[in-house]
């Protein structure tokens, strides 16, 4: 065939341009992989590559769980267990050597799969990638190139797990397993800790690796004298087994300061090969304290509370955190709540944090405000721990407030926690993804467990943010009391729980209150609970400082007040009076909302459901967004107002940052991560009406998202208190703080003088 004359060029011109598109499949290179990122167990990390003699990342665009796959099989695990993306493990530094990586899950090197081309990329470092593999290596591999070295990986050993191996009756029985027998896994097999030379250093690192704040002694004669019986049993494994060096870890010594037991000085077996691996030939026996909240029986073992010493035994607490035992820190010093800056953060001072809650070590020391922003001052910077100290307040620091640290360096941590096997007894059933579905439990029903469903009556977003922590999903974004549109299991239709009230905090469904005998007036089936969780979520705090500075009185004509009567925004005396005659008073101020979780703030109906108000010509997202209240110095409510979130955008965002909500032309409404939404004094409805207020003092409240609708990582923080005195004429605010900002201490002796100047005793 002939091709026209004129076509050659424009096909050639195709030719390149496909050429140029197409995802590269040039020869591949023999390349580096390790993980890198705050330090954490191994496997887990910020994933980097070693291309022409340079260390560069992995963008997430593109990115999926065969990539993860390919990755982790090539850095010598077993396989993936997932992936994550916008650096989670903190930014990393040169080229981003891959974009767009295509893997079908059986390449040998990441290098084999197709991708944009060595060092073609579009993204920036907010973007990097991160794997998470499981804790078990395949055997013959190499060691790994790591940066800073994993968890898991101690001298000369690699040590995958330990656990406590329950010999007595009573502790087989115990949740968690508390005492018994010391376990490593290497190289895919259990082996029993030798227990010549252990030490309660030993034990205290077991125990805080287990999930355990400390260690107790152990009557170890009375295990000797199990042990000798097992030797002497004919019937018993015992005797051959405890012959073999592949059964014994020949040698610990631990310090004490360890997070993980593979950092501790580890000999697999003895100097001389014909030396016995376990000269007094029994296994090591360790006895765990649990936390507080891991407890069975919460008064067992109860010590009355230590003093506090001055200037060193400083509470902690954690914030924002999606599990159990992680979250941002936050320390109470001079009365007041605030973070810890990332600078010279590392697992040692984590593990004190994790101690002093009454966890475990830390399994990983989190930089650049992965859990975060906080807000109010930096109390500690450069923080500097042994690993013995009882409080965070006993290590070496620098005041954070003269540190020149910002918030996104807040450090955080994630605690090994005790395993209390609370994920098997709830599951997800019918949903699109393994995050939502139809909650069901797994109760006991006349002396036998049995599978069911929860009843949708109540159930609420504190309920449905236990069961995602219960199943370490995350954070719930919806709590659902209809579920006709998924099935649930066809052994589970029974409604087994009903009533059920949780305060938020509990670590599983089966903690909370409920129902005794079951009574669900719906009947369940398309009335069961159902959740939707999510990885991230949002966190509002109030901004205090500019509600204090731009609170004033207005007296506004009713003639300008149609609207915000229309929207029930004034009193209610003002329905009996002759409009457009006569004035409101109005207490003014302006509130600006900070957005300091990891996702964005959204309305929780589409633009579909939004309400339209005619009157002030603008769309509701969210009906009530904000609650206003004057209180009596004992609680009563004298006044109060409402703010429906026309308009929740993004008016301001730090540098670097884009605004990416806008109410303007129907535009997407919420408020993105580190941005804040203001609304102005001079607005409709930004006030409360005190007309019928007599003059005297009073405390202001303004409580964001009070209904819940929208799911947070924290709601502790949504509530903003100031002290208000009013004369009849003028108004005077002061001690704005935010619920959570100052300790309980202060909080009353702020309450105590008021009640003392104004006579109420």
């Amino acid at each position: 065939m002939v091709m026209p004359a004129g076509l050659k060029p424009i096909l050639l011109l195709l030719v390149l341009v496909l050429c140029q598109a197409a995802p590269s499949t040039q020869e591949p290179q023999e390349v580096q992989l390790r993980l890198a990122g705050p330090r954490g167990p191994a496997g887990e990390g910020r994933l980097e590559v070693l291309y022409q003699g340079r260390w560069g990342t992995v963008c997430d665009d593109g990115f999926d769980f065969h990539v993860a796959t390919v990755a982790c099989r090539q850095l010598g695990y077993t396989a993936a267990i997932t992936w994550t993306h916008s650096a989670t493990y903190g930014q990393g530094e040169g080229p981003i050597w891959l974009d767009n990586v295509q893997c079908g899950g059986n390449e040998v090197s990441l290098a084999d799969c197709a991708h944009n081309g060595w060092g073609t990329s579009d993204c920036h470092h907010g973007e990097d990638a991160g794997v998470v593999c499981s804790g078990q290596r395949l055997r013959g591999d190499p060691p790994l190139t790591s940066a800073p070295a994993a968890l898991g990986e101690g001298p000369g050993l690699s040590l995958e797990e330990v656990r406590i191996k329950p010999i007595l009756a009573w502790a087989k029985l115990s949740m968690p397993v508390v005492e018994g027998a010391v376990e490593v896994k290497y190289n895919g097999r259990w082996r029993q800790v030798c227990d010549a030379g252990w030490t309660q250093n030993n034990s205290r690192v077991v125990c805080g690796t287990l999930g355990f704040p400390r260690e107790k002694r152990v009557n170890t004669s009375f295990y000797r004298k199990l042990w000798n019986m097992k030797l002497k049993d004919p019937s018993s494994s015992l005797r051959n087994l405890s012959q073999k060096s592949s059964f014994w870890v020949h040698r610990v010594q631990c310090q004490g300061t360890e997070p993980h037991l593979s950092r501790c000085s580890t000999r697999l077996a003895p100097p001389a090969p014909s030396q016995n691996a376990c000269p007094r030939g029994m296994h090591a026996i360790v006895s765990c304290v649990p936390g507080p909240a891991f407890q069975q029986n919460k008064n067992r073992d109860k010590k009355p509370p230590r003093k506090a010493s001055v200037g060193k035994d400083l509470p902690v607490r954690l914030r924002a955190g999606a599990h159990a035992g992680e979250g941002r820190v936050e320390v109470l010093r001079h009365g007041q709540w605030g973070t810890v800056c990332g600078r010279r953060w590392d697992l040692a001072a984590a593990s004190v944090v994790c101690r002093q809650l009454g966890y475990g070590t830390a399994r990983q020391a989190l930089l650049g405000a992965q859990m975060g922003q906080g807000l109010g001052p930096i109390h500690m910077s450069e923080v500097r721990c042994i690993g013995h100290e009882r409080s965070l307040g006993e290590c070496r620091f620098q005041d954070g407030e003269q540190s020149g640290c910002r918030h996104d360096d807040d450090a955080a941590v994630r605690c090994h926690v005790p395993h209390m096997d609370f994920q098997s007894q709830v599951r997800l059933a019918g949903g699109r993804s393994p995050e939502e579905g139809v909650v069901e439990v797994l109760v006991p029903v006349q002396g036998r467990l049995q599978w069911g469903a929860v009843c949708g009556a109540q159930w609420g977003l504190n309920e449905a943010m236990v069961v995602c922590r219960q199943l370490g999903l995350g954070f719930a974004s919806h709590a659902l009391q209809e579920t006709w549109y998924w099935a649930g299991s066809p052994d589970a239709s029974q409604v087994l729980m009903s009533g059920v009230r949780c305060t938020g905090t509990e670590l599983a469904l089966q903690q909370c209150q409920r129902h005794g005998p079951v009574h669900c007036p719906t009947g369940g089936g398309r009335f069961s609970a159902g959740v939707t969780c999510t990885t991230h979520a949002p966190d509002l705090v109030m901004n205090a400082q500019l509600v204090q500075e731009t609170a004033y009185l207005e007296d506004r004509p009713l003639g300008l007040l149609y609207c915000a009567h229309e929207e029930r925004c004034l009193s209610r005396s003002a329905d009996t009076m002759q409009w457009p005659y006569g004035h409101r008073r109005l207490l003014r101020f302006s509130s600006q909302i900070h957005n300091l979780g990891r996702a964005d703030f959204r309305p929780r109906m589409g633009r579909h459901a939004w309400t339209w108000h005619q009157c002030h010509r603008h769309f509701h997202s969210i009906e009530v967004f904000t609650h206003y209240d004057l209180l009596t110095l004992n609680g009563s409510k004298v006044a109060e107002g409402h703010k429906a979130s026309f308009c929740l955008e993004d008016t301001n965002c730090p540098e670097g940052l884009q605004r990416r909500f806008a109410c303007a032309n129907f535009g997407e409404q919420g408020v993105s991560v580190g941005c804040w939404d203001t609304y102005r004094h001079d607005i409709d409805c930004q006030w409360i009406d005190i007309t019928d207020v007599p003059p005297g003092s009073y405390t202001f409240q303004v409580v964001v998202n009070p209904k819940h609708e929208v799911a947070e990582s924290d709601f502790s923080n949504n509530v903003l208190r100031c002290q208000c005195k009013y004369d009849g004429q003028r108004v005077w605010m002061h001690g704005c703080h935010t619920s959570d900002a100052y300790g309980a201490d202060v909080v009353s002796e702020m309450e105590r003088r008021e009640r003392l100047a104004n006579n109420l005793v």
